[in-house]
């Protein structure tokens, strides 16, 4: 049985292409001589599919030789010159501009994700701290003081009734 060729000659150019052919003006295929076969190659070059991991490793773990020298020298710095005084006001006034979060921790408690897919409208939620206890006060995620919930112009404000020290502060951050 004959099949019949009913590719167009774009896509019989492009078949040939694919195929590593050239296809010349005339439509006669000619093979494509690949340039490196001209030049001596440098390192053993795989196809993609002679490569494994095993190589990838390998290329991975070996370190990157530059084929270029670097020349390193060492660079000379002026020395530092004491100049006039900066005011500390100066210093202050940049560091008083800095927003900072207050939180106001009423207490805490612990569910488990059960528990917090049935909460709804209405749900009490009991928290750890007992009524009269000192609440906790944090800036920025840091402790720094206690104190007690107080009404404000129909607003809850926190009295504080106990300041952590600066030095327990630093203490702290170590």
């Amino acid at each position: 049985m004959k099949r019949l060729n009913t590719m167009s000659e774009n896509e019989q150019n492009d078949e040939g292409v694919k195929n590593g052919e050239d296809i010349s003006a005339n439509g006669k295929k000619d093979e494509v001589e690949a340039s490196s076969q001209n030049e001596s190659p440098k390192e053993d070059v795989k196809s993609d599919e002679d490569i494994s991991w095993d190589d990838v490793k390998d290329e991975l773990e070996t370190p990157a030789m530059s084929s270029q020298k670097q020349e390193v020298s060492s660079v000379n710095f002026q020395e530092l010159e004491m100049g006039g005084s900066v005011s500390p006001e100066l210093d202050l006034g940049f560091i008083l501009d800095l927003p900072l979060t207050l939180t106001a921790e009423l207490g805490r408690t612990q569910l488990l994700i059960g528990e917090l897919l049935q909460l709804g409208h209405g749900s009490v939620v009991e928290l750890a701290k007992l009524t009269g206890e000192p609440m906790d006060i944090f800036v920025n995620s840091r402790l720094i003081a206690r104190g007690e919930v107080v009404m404000v112009n129909d607003k809850y404000g926190v009295r504080l009734t106990d300041v952590v020290s600066p030095a327990e502060r630093v203490t702290k951050l170590r």
